[in-house]
């Protein structure tokens, strides 16, 4: 992966990301060449960090939020605002790394510092394995919102066959993002995809519109706390704070490195008042009905519920090579170069985007997988590993003291959050089958 790693060293700008998250590792993976230097990279005002910061934070998982808060009942909103806090501190903590040493620039970086070539690996096995899921997610989602458009859609293949609308869409779709995951450049698709913030804002707008004027209202009471499904709305809000490699990026893209603190106060103060507004307004509106994904819910009559809907159909199909680029980048370093560079990054992304169409049409439940994403892999990159990171790199496990108390229980929690929160999600997707 040491290829991988030196050209995510030398991404510089323009940092404008995404939710989902790691994009920043790709927008200009394939311009920048090898041996740029990092001069240029610490351009970045408080201001424009905080933009690129709130991108990174915002995506995909607000459309779960309502479904999350359904899950877990009205009290659950106490562990929203108790795993953005810890999410917030491990932000800090990834900060006081990469003040540890000059020369960290990504998040594998940290990995290895502390823990040396094993570190990295595994930090960026966390980071790949949740980029193929969350574009795997992309396509899913794409497939329940085009059939809640047509919902009365079939595709006939032959004589006799018959694909279902859903299913029809995921092929579809995938036909449609094909072409971009052959690009060379992405950077126009990187500015496409960097509008997490404006989506966002474009999605809740259009609910609460829905809710208060298309004669839905926001009625429903809702349950005060439901045991059953709270590890589901713990991972659930867990994925909507799964932006932690992005951060080392942002941090040395900053003028002024000693305000990232505040920039994170700023980004994930607004993303969870976003995330908390969305939930309440969607569990007002639906109630127990609530679907995985609160534009399932709307009524596609309605002008408000269109533009909420397209705009949840535009970001995933340019965001998806992004996705998915790292993971190429890594897989082609393991060929001999005496392969044509082009040529495998054709093949490799075409097996790829084929591979996480197959595990879409496999696994069909867009909750249920993001879930997965929330309790196994996001509390590990987001909480888990910056703790041990740190722990090791700063020395503190030497002594002890109140800080070493509080990081080591945010681990454990984070640890039974993640076994547990794991074994919750596999029966929900057994379960849906």
């Amino acid at each position: 992966m040491a290829t991988m790693d030196e050209e995510e060293s030398s991404f510089t700008l323009p940092l404008i990301e995404d939710d989902e998250n790691k994009q920043a590792l790709v927008t200009k993976l394939e311009e920048i060449e090898p041996n740029s230097s990092h001069s240029c990279s610490t351009t970045n005002s408080f201001f424009k960090t905080c933009f690129n910061g709130l991108n990174a934070l915002s995506g995909v998982g607000i459309l779960s939020t309502p479904y999350a808060l359904a899950s877990g009942g009205w009290l659950s909103l106490i562990l929203l605002f108790a795993i953005a806090t810890a999410a917030f501190f491990s932000g800090l903590l990834i900060q006081r790394c990469m003040d540890s040493d000059s020369n960290i620039r990504t998040y594998p970086d940290i990995g290895e510092l502390a823990f040396g070539k094993k570190g990295r690996l595994i930090v960026s096995i966390f980071m790949y394995i949740e980029l193929y899921l969350v574009a795997t997610g992309f396509l899913i989602l794409e497939g329940d919102n085009l059939q809640n458009l047509f919902p009365n859609m079939e595709f006939e293949v032959g004589q006799g066959l018959t694909i279902g609308g859903k299913q029809g869409f995921i092929i579809i779709v995938s036909l449609i993002i094909l072409p971009t995951v052959w690009l060379d450049n992405l950077s126009l698709l990187s500015y496409v995809s960097a509008s997490g913030v404006l989506a966002s804002g474009i999605i809740l707008g259009s609910i609460i519109w829905t809710g208060a004027f298309e004669g839905i209202g926001f009625q429903q009471k809702g349950t005060l706390v439901n045991w059953d499904g709270m590890l589901t709305a713990i991972s659930l809000y867990a994925f909507c704070y799964c932006a932690h490699p992005v951060f080392p990026t942002l941090y040395t893209s900053m003028k002024k490195k000693h305000q990232f603190s505040n920039v994170l106060v700023v980004c994930f103060i607004l993303c969870t008042i976003t995330y908390a507004s969305m939930a309440i307004f969607g569990y007002l509106m639906f109630g127990p009905q609530i679907q995985s994904q609160v534009t399932l819910n709307l009524p596609a009559s309605k002008i408000s519920s269109k533009v909420a809907i397209y705009t949840t159909l535009v970001n995933p199909i340019a965001k998806y090579a992004l996705m998915v680029t790292p993971i190429v980048n890594a897989i082609k370093t393991r060929f001999s170069c005496r392969y044509n560079p082009r040529f495998l990054s054709i093949l490799i992304g075409t097996n790829l985007l084929i591979s996480t169409v197959l595990v879409a049409l496999a696994i069909p439940f867009f909750g249920s997988l993001m879930s997965l994403v929330g309790a196994l892999l996001s509390i590990t990159a987001s909480v888990i590993l910056p703790c041990l990171c740190y722990l090791k790199i700063s020395g503190i496990y030497r002594r002890f003291n109140g800080q070493l108390v509080g990081i080591c229980l945010i681990i454990i929690v984070g640890v039974c959050l993640v076994i547990f929160g794991t074994y919750t999600s596999v029966l929900d997707i057994i379960g849906n089958f």
